[in-house]
């Protein structure tokens, strides 16, 4: 839809809408550019402290993959003020200052509107240099693809509305998506980045799959190297999936191919839709392993060199062996 409207040329839009990417970014100054995003979700859990800390985290990471600094946040709120009490709207905010506070950012105000379900999250500002942003569309033939965080939150999530789930692997992925990917991002930055985007709703075929069409490459991941949440491949083969999970697959259908007999509920992981996610970046292969290291040692601790870019030849783009 976006493609039909109207396109804009001021030169000053250093990113818009053309690639699908995490954020807009627009230049001030030689010095200086804004990164502009917008993001909010339904509630994944029923603790609304917990609840706005994932809506920060989750809305915050997209000034992050732009390699930027985030400054300044809007609550967007829709509540159902005559069903939840307003204690319930103080605790989600709340949270989210708790994840707004840590990013060093400020919380400057924000929006609610009355609605059937609860819905939160944030608009947020932030700044890069005009020349040192990164987008989810130069990846090269020859670099490194790294992730920082595992996947596989869509269906632990679905899976415990059942209580399928153990309260350690539950317990995990709520570690892993109240964690900003502020670190990350900053230890990147002392890196060179070809491409970044952070891993969401479209799972990371999806958020791959841009990069890789963006980039005009092909991104080949092995399945054995991709870091996934405790349980969640037993929650697909258990029979659990996502409403996502199908729309994703159908987005990527025509450009991606599983090079190994995995059965299918094996393949599902990656169209698995995530909530805060983390950071898929494309890096030269000449100091994957010295970023990889310095992750590792800030404590990212799940960071793994997960495959590596070639050219495209076809129209595949996107390879998982």
């Amino acid at each position: 839809m976006l493609a039909k409207l109207p396109k804009n040329h001021d030169p000053n839009l250093l990113v818009g809408i053309e690639t699908g990417d995490d954020a807009g970014i627009y230049r001030l100054s030689d010095e200086i550019a804004i990164v502009t995003t917008a993001d909010f979700i339904t509630p994944p859990v029923n603790d609304p402290y917990l609840f706005g800390q994932i809506g920060a985290a989750n809305a915050i990471s997209d000034v992050y993959a732009m390699g930027g600094r985030p400054l300044t946040c809007l609550n967007l709120v829709a509540f159902p003020s005559k069903k939840l009490a307003p204690e319930v709207l103080h605790q989600i905010v709340a949270g989210a200052l708790n994840k707004i506070n840590e990013a060093g950012a400020v919380l400057a105000g924000g929006h609610s509107i009355e609605d059937d379900e609860p819905k939160f999250g944030l608009a947020v500002t932030g700044v890069v240099h005009p020349q040192k942003y990164w987008t989810n569309s130069g990846a090269k033939a020859g670099d490194v693809l790294i992730l920082t965080k595992p996947i596989g939150s869509g269906v632990i999530f679905n899976a415990n509305l059942k209580k399928w789930v153990s309260t350690s692997a539950m317990d995990e992925c709520l570690a892993t998506i109240t964690t900003l990917n502020k670190t990350a991002a900053e230890i990147m930055q002392g890196f060179k980045v070809h491409a970044a985007t952070d891993v969401t709703g479209f799972g990371l075929a999806g958020h791959a799959f841009e990069m890789a069409a963006g980039s005009d490459v092909r991104l080949e991941i092995s399945m054995d190297e991709i870091p996934i949440m405790q349980e969640a491949l037993a929650m697909y083969k258990k029979g659990m999936n996502t409403g996502m999970n199908a729309s994703n697959r159908r987005l990527v259908a025509e450009n991606l191919r599983f090079e190994n007999k995995l059965p299918a509920w094996h393949q599902e992981i990656v169209y698995d839709p995530q909530t805060s996610g983390g950071l898929l970046v494309s890096v030269p292969a000449s100091g994957s392993e010295n970023m990889l290291e310095a992750l590792i040692n800030a404590g990212v601790d799940q960071a793994r060199i997960i495959g590596h870019v070639t050219e495209r030849q076809d129209e595949i783009c996107l390879v998982f062996r």
